[in-house]
């Protein structure tokens, strides 16, 4: 079977995958105002970690959705566990299940650029009231490189695309988000490296393949170190 790098994640149920995971989840929502009447969307949801802390933090709303239906079922499990009222939903962020200016607060950890990142974009404004802020971490391209390499990188994360800052920025008020407020984040390698993360819920079968592409993965980080960064964007 041709595995890709999101099916990897899926099946070794890797918690906070993004760069930093949980810890500088935590830090990039204690600079937020959530109480329990916040009502919050974690797209890309993954087990569920993000959602589960917020539910238990702050006592908040909070839905779930992912587009990997092994993350979607590990999550659910998760939160039953738990005890948690979330439900995990199987859906895609282009086409996001939930009604107009819904919620206060949507995530997105290293979720848009798996997606058509302008049309993910647009229906995370819809979904969010008219004063709802979006926080999303995200790839970026850090600086001009050749067409092979670009092809190395996007081949095998399946990226749709690979965006600068400044093209992110764009893309982003192109939606409508009036304010954009962007942190550069630095992890160290082991921070990006899945297999260093606290939290896993694996499948019952692991086949080689996937840690061959969990090696790959370090191996690109690696080798990329200075073309690729991560951005902590929000959006208001």
């Amino acid at each position: 079977m041709n595995y890709t790098y999101l099916d990897c994640l899926a099946l070794f149920g890797v918690g906070g995958a993004h760069p930093g995971g949980l810890q500088l989840t935590k830090k990039i929502l204690a600079e937020e105002k959530i109480s329990s009447d916040t009502i919050l969307l974690d797209v890309g949801c993954g087990t569920g970690q993000t959602a589960a802390y917020l539910a238990q933090q702050f006592g908040s709303s909070v839905s779930a959705l992912d587009n990997n239906s092994i993350m979607v079922e590990k999550a659910q499990q998760r939160f039953s566990g738990l005890n948690l009222s979330i439900e995990a939903k199987h859906g895609d962020t282009e086409n996001l299940p939930y009604p107009d200016k819904h919620f206060d607060i949507a995530l997105s950890e290293s979720v848009l650029s798996f997606t058509n990142a302008t049309s993910a974009i647009h229906e995370l404004k819809r979904v969010l009231k008219p004063n709802g802020r979006l926080l999303a971490i995200e790839t970026v391209l850090e600086q001009t490189i050749s067409e092979e390499e670009r092809s190395s990188i996007v081949d095998f994360y399946r990226f749709p695309q690979l965006l600068t800052e400044d093209e992110w920025l764009t893309a982003f008020r192109k939606a409508g988000f009036q304010q954009v407020d962007i942190t550069k984040y630095q992890p160290t390698l082991d921070q990006v490296d899945e297999q260093n993360a606290a939290d896993f819920s694996l499948s019952e079968s692991i086949d080689d393949a996937l840690l061959e592409i969990l090696e790959k993965h370090k191996e690109i980080m690696q080798r990329n170190k200075d073309k690729l960064g991560f951005r902590i964007f929000r959006c208001s």
